[in-house]
């Protein structure tokens, strides 16, 4: 059976990129008469909130979606513990004692856009009492070489993590374990077989298939959707500075949002449509590859065509 999984995480409120993530993903699931769950990642301790969490799973439930089963990422950490035991018993965990000024420092980029570590300390040992006794951040030695990924929307993902991004950090220097070991054992332990997520994510994918096949985990299929965008600063970025469910609420109810959704992002739906309606006629062919920008004006959520053109979708 089909497994996805929506993993947002728990640092601010729902908006409406959020939202179009976590429809794809349900509908992906759902037209495959698959399971999907709902992992609340929570992990960031100077940044997530439990009222954070507690919002998502409601603005989420608004909207119309129900999930197979719930995780709280930090409830975890025991499995994220043991992934790291295996890390260490098989020579691929070391202590980092490089600070993030020095990384940024040498100017390096890496796909992702932030900065590639060079694997400077790659030659340092656990202290002898193990991991557990140190209070560097640590990280995994991936295995050099390119990791040959393709998603199944044909895009090539492949790389050479190990060069492009460095060893990854694993466990934090505040003691928090890091996205990228939480984010694939958490799959592996749901048996997730799909991994449906905007394609902002799609860089780090060879570097998380790389710290899969070093610790043993099975490879789920990646696809990667079209994100909404806003003008910021000259700058396009995601669209979720400019408006919050919150905002939206006065002037979209579910059904509405629903609709705005799936037509923005090239769905034959009504304008006003519950998640579940459009189950039966979902198929990837017809969702939009591009991004899409989006205006928010007047109460209203706009998408802007190439020619500048407002459009209501």
């Amino acid at each position: 059976m089909s497994v996805g999984r929506f993993a947002p995480s728990t640092t601010g409120p729902a908006h409406p990129g959020t939202l179009l993530a976590a429809l794809l993903c349900w509908l992906d699931a759902r037209a495959r008469g698959g399971r999907v769950w709902l992992r609340l990642e929570d992990l960031d301790p100077q940044r997530c909130r439990p009222e954070h969490a507690e919002a998502m799973r409601r603005d989420l439930s608004w909207l119309g979606l129900e999930w197979d089963g719930e995780q709280l990422q930090s409830t975890l950490r025991a499995r994220h513990e043991a992934a790291l035991d295996r890390l260490a018993e098989g020579g691929a965990l070391y202590p980092c004692t490089c600070s993030r000024r020095e990384i940024r420092s040498a100017g390096l980029r890496a796909p992702d856009g932030g900065y590639r570590y060079r694997n400077t300390c790659r030659g340092r040992a656990l202290p002898p009492g193990g991991w557990r006794e140190t209070g560097a951040p640590l990280r995994a030695r991936l295995d050099e070489g390119r990791v040959e990924v393709r998603g199944e929307e044909g895009d090539d993902l492949s790389g050479d993590s190990a060069a492009s991004f460095g060893d990854p950090v694993v466990r934090r220097r505040d003691g928090a374990m890091a996205y990228h070991l939480a984010s694939v054992v958490d799959d592996d332990d749901l048996g997730v077989t799909r991994v449906v997520r905007g394609r902002d994510l799609a860089a780090s994918t060879a570097l998380q298939v790389a710290l899969r096949r070093l610790l043993g985990l099975a490879e789920p299929v990646h696809r990667h959707h079209l994100l909404l965008l806003e003008e910021h600063g000259g700058k396009l970025a995601k669209l979720h500075g400019a408006v919050s469910l919150d905002a939206l609420r006065p002037h979209y109810d579910a059904e509405a949002l629903v609709g705005w959704l799936a037509r923005a992002c090239g769905l034959d739906a009504p304008s006003r449509v519950a998640p579940e309606e459009l189950v039966a006629g979902f198929d990837w062919s017809c969702v939009a590859r591009e991004d899409r920008l989006v205006r928010w004006q007047g109460g209203e959520l706009l998408l802007v065509a190439s020619n500048e053109q407002e459009v209501r979708p």
